[in-house]
């Protein structure tokens, strides 16, 4: 950093002096843009120059050079301990035996962020006829995030997660709060952590998109990478380790995952493969028994436009027994996208799915994925979504899901589901 440019923004610490020697520097004549503001400093014994009488402002500091002026700041009470600049350079000052509470140097070193989403969800199609529960719902989902630094590694993060939920017959609806990550995150040697409560975004989501108790684990070596991540699966719904419809004589679905991924990019593409196995699942006609699932993708970038495609297949005993289709795939493109930092920014999408019930566990989609158990769906979606001004994104998109046999073999279920999201 430049040492006038340095000196010029310290007039902001307050520093105040009823006067100063004229000409304090040999080298900083009186009409000098930054004079006043150095003089004053050297007056209030905040700077001094080199033993020849030098003040040398064309040269750049080093950071413990900035430590020691910062350090009679606060000695001289120009700054309090709760500065910006006292809890930047901490470190320095501690080398420099300048005592500051721990707290005072982490003071900006917590982050709270929030989220909150608006959604609308219309369902229609066949497979919901006879469904007392109506054809509408919406939903007040709250999010805050609290991100602690422990050092120049790790991170603590803790999400706080309110829902109001509205129903669709003029009910009064229902809410929740639940505390919802709390995970660790950061670096040991050359591989990127994760552990504790946080999110599993699985196969882009086709397979499962929920919490987990885990740890996930990812080394990168050129352009490519592997990930590896064990625990449970969280959630609260009927597949995680929650006991299940409160049947005491029913063991605790244990939930537990394997999953391994390995990818890369070359260019504009990206390669990836993974497997999953999970075991005592109960999902999509899956009653507690494990489930494997294998995938490999692929997706390309040119210029606003992205497209691409995964092939998914599992392997589970339940849905062996019924004869149904154990592989599938979804195909995607995109253009664009709406940046919530950017008013104005917009984006348009479309997805095909022909996915087996045992290549999904928990969808990331809004469409009614869990309509079809044992067999299957297929279908697709479109959708877009534009910023209306920073930070407030606005989102539509439509389903429409069949499902691939049994019962609801040929049935819609289509799904109109709409959200505003603001973050602060």
């Amino acid at each position: 950093m430049n040492k006038q440019l340095v000196m010029a923004l310290a007039m902001a610490l307050g520093v105040s002096a009823t006067a100063f020697a004229a000409n304090p520097f040999s080298d900083l004549p009186a009409g000098h843009w930054a004079y006043g503001a150095v003089a004053k400093l050297a007056a209030a014994g905040i700077v001094d120059g080199y033993p020849d009488g030098s003040f040398k402002g064309d040269r750049t500091m080093t950071r413990y050079e900035m430590a020691q002026i910062v350090a009679k700041a606060l000695a001289k009470g120009a700054i309090g301990a709760d500065d910006r600049l006292v809890s930047e350079f901490a470190d320095e000052l501690d080398n420099l035996g300048v005592r500051v509470a721990k707290l005072e140097k982490n003071a900006d070193m917590v982050q709270i962020t929030g989220e909150a989403q608006i959604s609308y969800a219309n369902n229609s199609g066949a497979v919901f006829k006879g469904d007392d529960s109506g054809n509408s719902e919406s939903d007040l989902r709250t999010r805050i995030w609290l991100t602690g630094e422990v050092n120049d590694n790790w991170h603590y993060v803790s999400m706080l997660e309110n829902h109001q939920y509205f129903g669709g017959k003029n009910e009064s609806g229902d809410d929740d709060t639940d505390f919802q990550r709390a995970f660790l995150e950061g670096r040991l040697g050359g591989l990127q952590v994760k552990a504790g409560r946080y999110d599993e975004f699985l196969a882009d989501g086709n397979i499962y998109d929920s919490q987990v108790d885990g740890v996930r684990a990812t080394y990168n070596f050129g352009k490519a990478y592997v990930t590896g991540a064990y625990g449970k699966m969280a959630s609260a719904s009927d597949y995680s380790w929650t006991k299940l419809n409160g049947d005491e004589n029913l063991e605790e679905g244990a939930g537990k995952f394997a999953f391994g991924e390995l990818g890369g990019d070359w260019g504009n593409l990206h390669l990836v493969g993974s497997y999953l196995k999970a075991k005592d699942v109960h999902s999509m006609g899956m009653d507690g028994t494990d489930d494997e699932i294998w995938t490999v993708g692929a997706d390309y970038t040119a210029g606003k436009v992205n497209f691409g495609g995964m092939y998914l297949k599992g392997n589970n005993d339940d849905i062996d027994k019924a004869n149904a289709d154990d592989d599938g795939f979804v195909a995607h493109i995109t253009y664009g996208g709406a940046e919530s930092d950017t008013p104005g920014s917009w984006g348009l999408l479309a997805t095909y799915y022909d996915q087996a019930a045992p290549t999904v566990i928990a969808h990331t989609m809004d469409g009614a994925w869990d309509a079809f158990p044992t067999y299957g769906f297929k279908g697709w979606k479109v959708g877009g979504n534009v910023t209306l001004a920073k930070n407030l994104v606005a989102e539509v998109d439509y389903y429409d899901l069949k499902g691939k046999g049994g019962d609801e073999n040929g049935k819609h279920a289509r799904t109109l589901w709409s959200q505003m999201v603001v973050t602060f």
